[in-house]
């Protein structure tokens, strides 16, 4: 199988980190939003089985078909509105999910006519890559920060990712991550690993319909997963330089929504971190073999749905500094690309610096996350630079 021929270490560990940084940085406000529906311990393992495979087979199954890398997700922001809104409003379980369905409705129906990626194919290349830039720059910075409660493994990290990107380039992450976790094995800072492995059971919820869930529960938590997650999604495909169809693969996330919305997949979509470690080149050298990375990030996925709470012990058993360490470490190459081509353009470059920043500050403004209001202010400082502006050749 071409699969096997093409996939390398590199790639694996590409696919792993995405996991262990997706995962870890984000689980507890899942845990936090199924439990403002007041879920029970097998309704949140069911909740961990139906984003896990719908996380693993939306990734891996088009990577597979397309042989390049689909990176799907989990909406954060929406897990977040779901647990303030959740508690807010005293939904019940059944509620919640007629929301999920209704916004897994509305994701599928923009997926199917084109909308979405007809919007963004009008976002200039500088203000995409900047935005992107924007949205990982903040996973750089925690890598660094993180050697102020951990200043020896963070060095420990850095020295083996220096040295590895000099002598090996291709396994500087593999070497890195290994290290690290040695480190943190000899320092006893592998803390509270449950091992006792028993597979999740999914269990149906009979959705419910209401208007007060939908207008609370439903539209917040659509417009968060396509401004916060499928906007920064599809830049981090166009800056890594892969055809991909967009409007197809947004529609696979809103039906994998809908068939798993019952069990507790409560939003689907493109990602944006984790796909920029699978896409970059630090997952291998040859962009033609990065799917590799994709389908691994898959299979890891499928693996947490199917065991739920037990590989979710053992993954969140590493320490937080290594995890926003190697996430940041395995992201500089992106980062940098992407700032290189967001201020090559002098007539882009101050609208591209504008949505950096923007983005960068992670300012939210009514619910909506710093990517969107990136994009729309790096727009409108586009718009009123070039606005009438009469073209002169250089």
């Amino acid at each position: 199988m071409r699969f096997f021929k093409d996939l390398s270490l590199s790639a694996a560990t590409a696919g792993f980190v995405a996991v262990l940084v997706g995962f870890t940085s984000s689980v507890a406000i899942v845990f936090q939003a199924a439990q403002a529906f007041g879920a029970t311990p097998a309704q949140i393992s069911s909740w961990m089985w139906a984003l896990g495979i719908g996380m693993g087979l939306s990734s891996a199954l088009p990577s597979l078909w397309l042989r390049k890398p689909v990176m799907v997700a989990w909406s954060t922001p929406g897990a977040a509105v779901l647990a303030t809104a959740g508690v807010a409003g005293g939904f019940s379980m059944a509620e919640a999910v007629g929301a999920f369905i209704a916004c897994a409705a509305l994701i599928t129906l923009f997926g199917v006519t084109g909308w979405f990626e007809k919007l963004m194919s009008r976002i200039p290349m500088a203000i995409a890559s900047a935005l992107l830039a924007g949205v990982l720059a903040r996973f750089g910075l925690q890598a660094f920060a993180a050697a102020q409660t951990a200043l020896p493994l963070v060095l420990w990290m850095l020295a083996a990712y220096l040295l590895g990107r000099r002598l090996a380039p291709r396994y500087a992450v593999p070497v890195t991550l290994l290290v690290a976790i040695v480190y943190a094995a000899i320092n006893d800072q592998l803390v509270g690993i449950h091992a006792a492995f028993s597979l999740a059971i999914p269990v149906f919820v009979m959705p419910q319909f209401t208007l007060a869930a939908i207008v609370s529960l439903a539209l917040p938590l659509f417009v968060v997963t396509m401004a916060s997650q499928n906007l920064p999604g599809v830049a981090a495909i166009r800056a890594a330089g892969y055809e991909l169809p967009i409007s197809k693969i947004i529609t696979l996330t809103g039906v994998a929504t809908l068939v798993l919305a019952p069990f507790g997949a409560f939003a689907l979509n493109l990602s944006a971190i984790t796909a920029a470690i699978c896409m970059g080149r630090e997952a291998h050298p040859d962009p033609a073999r990065r799917y590799t990375a994709a389908v691994s990030c898959g299979a890891i996925y499928v693996v947490i749905g199917i065991f739920g709470a037990a590989v979710t012990g053992l993954l969140t058993a590493f320490p937080k500094e290594l995890v926003v360490a190697i996430a940041g470490l395995a992201l500089l190459g992106t980062i940098g690309n992407g700032l290189a081509v967001a201020l090559k353009d002098e007539h882009h470059r101050e609208a591209a610096l504008i949505t950096f920043l923007v983005t960068l500050s992670g300012v939210v403004i009514g619910g909506i996350g710093s990517a969107f209001w990136g994009v729309a202010a790096g727009g409108v400082a586009l718009f009123v630079q070039n606005y009438k502006k009469p073209h002169t050749d250089n």
